[in-house]
């Protein structure tokens, strides 16, 4: 992995990270469907846009496939992830997702046929520890929205490392334009008649909050497409953690969410196994 790959894949985390506090904040005001639908159709937009720009040769029938199969993956992974992040702090949501790398190396051994050493399943030992000293202040011994909050992050992570997995083996065949088009345009269609179900009227500040929202998706998905078709996915996924300092200081500066210590504890046990799964 040379590093202007792992730059590219650290710019792409950051971008996205703004995106999710941007959506958050959106959410606050509007239906949870009708805010991910804005964030998936401004996206859209610039993937549009960037097309126009590169002028990429037509997909094949094999990219058709494998970036349509991604949609319904994209949905789920985004929907599960932001109703986390609208129910629980943005640095504990994001640690949450933390456990995809693991996920990432076990599926990509799976699918990709990539190399599966021992270090991952310490890895995954790392995690499991971390994720029960992070979410242990969460657990009442009843259903709550914070409890539901913390599941539906770790099903993100899962779905998530499903997606990276996929896009490791489209992206070395396909140009990142397509690649990101479907990844917006896709939900944003699946998105449509949820979204129309729950709509309140929007002010112009609203709309170029989810024009910036989009911008960012894309300028941050272009970053991560470009940076997996280079590296393989189980080594490029621990840079993933670096969206904890993202998380952490726009939810302070946001939200004015202060993070746990536990949420901290957690996320260094997790890192550690990302250490270990990047080192095998």
């Amino acid at each position: 992995m040379t590093l202007p790959t792992a730059l590219r894949a650290v710019l792409g985390i950051a971008l996205l990270t703004a995106m999710d506090a941007v959506v958050k904040g959106q959410m606050r005001a509007h239906p949870f469907f009708l805010a991910l639908f804005m964030r998936f159709a401004m996206g859209s937009l610039f993937a549009l846009i960037f097309v126009a720009i590169a002028r990429p040769s037509r997909p094949t029938r094999a990219s058709l496939i494998g970036n349509t199969i991604r949609v319904p993956v994209v949905v789920l992974t985004a929907s599960s992830f932001f109703y986390s992040l609208s129910v629980l702090p943005m640095a504990e949501a994001l640690t949450l997702s933390f456990l995809a790398p693991v996920f990432v190396a076990l599926l990509g051994a799976l699918l990709l046929k990539e190399k599966l050493g021992g270090r991952v399943f310490q890895a995954l030992g790392f995690g499991l520890a971390g994720m029960l000293i992070m979410v242990w202040p969460r657990l009442q011994g009843h259903v709550s929205n914070a409890e539901l909050g913390v599941a539906a992050a770790l099903f993100s992570a899962v779905a998530y490392a499903f997606n990276l997995v996929l896009l490791r083996r489209i992206a070395q065949k396909e140009h990142p334009a397509i690649i990101v088009l479907f990844q917006n345009g896709g939900p944003a269609l699946c998105l449509a008649i949820p979204a129309a179900l729950a709509f309140v009227p929007m002010s112009w500040a609203d709309i170029a909050t989810y024009t910036l929202a989009g911008a960012l998706a894309v300028g941050g998905h272009f970053m991560l497409v470009s940076a997996y078709a280079r590296a393989e996915a189980s080594r490029l996924a621990p840079l993933e953690y670096t969206a904890l300092i993202w998380a952490s200081l726009l939810g302070y500066l946001m939200f004015a969410e202060v993070p746990l210590f536990t949420t901290f504890a957690g996320a260094l046990l997790i890192v550690a196994g990302a250490i270990a799964v990047s080192r095998r």
